[in-house]
């Protein structure tokens, strides 16, 4: 993959890769008060070059679709994920950026939606959400220019870091008005799957003061890549080879996987003076994809910068982390709840009947 400079607002939309994203994650927060986060994640693969063993098309382009709804006041959290997703004929066809997709249900259709609806302005919309986001500043661009040398992978990254959010989220069946702060990532690359080897930590942070920044350590088995990139309240970026990450002690052991998270940490970058505690606002943020199972939820934030106090919001995403989790109890678990599901709208129907 050769670096061409990213052009907005072309570079929102698709691009000839082997593995594409669409990220958005955020806090929010209802009327009274009560918190809760989101992450809605659409993925662009080419299904021959990729290569994660589950994953069966008979397409040479294939989606996907993970999202998560997180109840923070009640310690509840909802993961929705999607082995399959089904543009309409005319995603794509729209330049900045217009998807519109479904995800094959035996419970019936809903539509997905991310669209660009302005300059940096966004609507997106699972079964869960339904948010209009609009950037406050200009897209971060990791690294510099957006294009990070992850040794030996190359990936296109960029990065809208302070969406401000409202819209309204569906609790218990219920749907609530909420506003809020957003995040979004757009990332391809022409990387191929590896079941082993890659180890990623990775934080997205909204500090009160109006800096953001994204920090990450990645571990291909054979070296490591550290980087953060900070947008300040005037707009100017930053970015740094050298940051630390240390775990605190917190963990989670997910009894499905048997996965141990590591869920507080302290986050270094020297030359800026910055020392951050992150912890994670609920332990069970496990998502389970296939045989792909990672942690992804909401953080508290609150360091220092400079000798100066702060305090914010963030995301957590630890992907790689050692699992128990096999092909067969995959299967096992797939053929199971297809059942039981068929099972539910079958007595559904029946139920119905009855009724008439």
């Amino acid at each position: 993959m050769r670096y061409k400079k990213i052009k907005f607002p072309k570079d929102e939309s698709a691009h000839n890769s082997i593995i594409e994203w669409w990220y958005f994650n955020g806090n929010l927060k209802d009327k009274k008060g009560n918190k809760y986060a989101f992450m809605d994640c659409l993925f662009k693969v080419d299904v021959n070059r990729i290569k994660i063993p589950f994953l069966k098309s008979p397409f040479k382009t294939s989606y996907f679709s993970h999202s998560l709804l997180s109840d923070i006041k009640n310690n509840k959290f909802f993961p929705e994920v999607n082995l399959i997703s089904i543009p309409s004929v005319d995603s794509f066809s729209k330049t900045p950026l217009f998807i519109n997709y479904t995800n094959p249900s035996l419970e019936g259709y809903t539509n997905y939606v991310i669209e660009s609806i302005g300059k940096f302005k966004y609507h997106i919309k699972t079964k869960d959400i339904d948010l209009i986001l609009s950037a406050t500043k200009k897209p971060l661009l990791e690294g510099g220019k957006g294009f990070i040398d992850l040794k030996p992978e190359k990936t296109y990254y960029y990065s809208l870091t302070n969406l401000q959010t409202k819209g309204k989220i569906k609790i218990k069946d219920s749907w609530v008005e909420v506003t809020g702060k957003s995040w979004m990532d757009h990332q391809w690359a022409d990387v191929p799957y590896r079941e082993k080897g890659n180890v990623w930590t990775w934080f997205s942070i909204q500090l009160n003061n109006s800096l953001e920044m994204v920090c990450f350590e990645y571990d291909n088995g054979k070296s490591k890549t550290y980087l953060a990139s900070i947008s300040y309240p005037n707009s100017k970026q930053k970015h740094f080879s050298k940051v630390e990450f240390k775990s605190l002690g917190r963990t989670w052991k997910s009894k499905k996987t048997g996965t141990i998270y590591p869920l507080s940490w302290e986050i270094k970058i020297p030359e800026e003076n910055i020392t951050l505690k992150v912890e994670s606002l609920i332990n069970n943020q496990e998502v389970n994809f296939g045989t792909i199972n990672y942690w992804e939820g909401p953080l508290s934030v609150a360091g220092t910068k400079e000798g100066k106090k702060v305090k914010g919001n963030g995301f957590m995403e630890l992907v790689g982390y050692s699992s128990d989790y096999t092909k067969v109890k995959f299967l096992k678990e797939e053929i199971s709840k297809t059942l039981n599901l068929s099972w539910k709208l079958l007595k559904k129907r029946v139920d119905k009947l009855d009724l008439k």
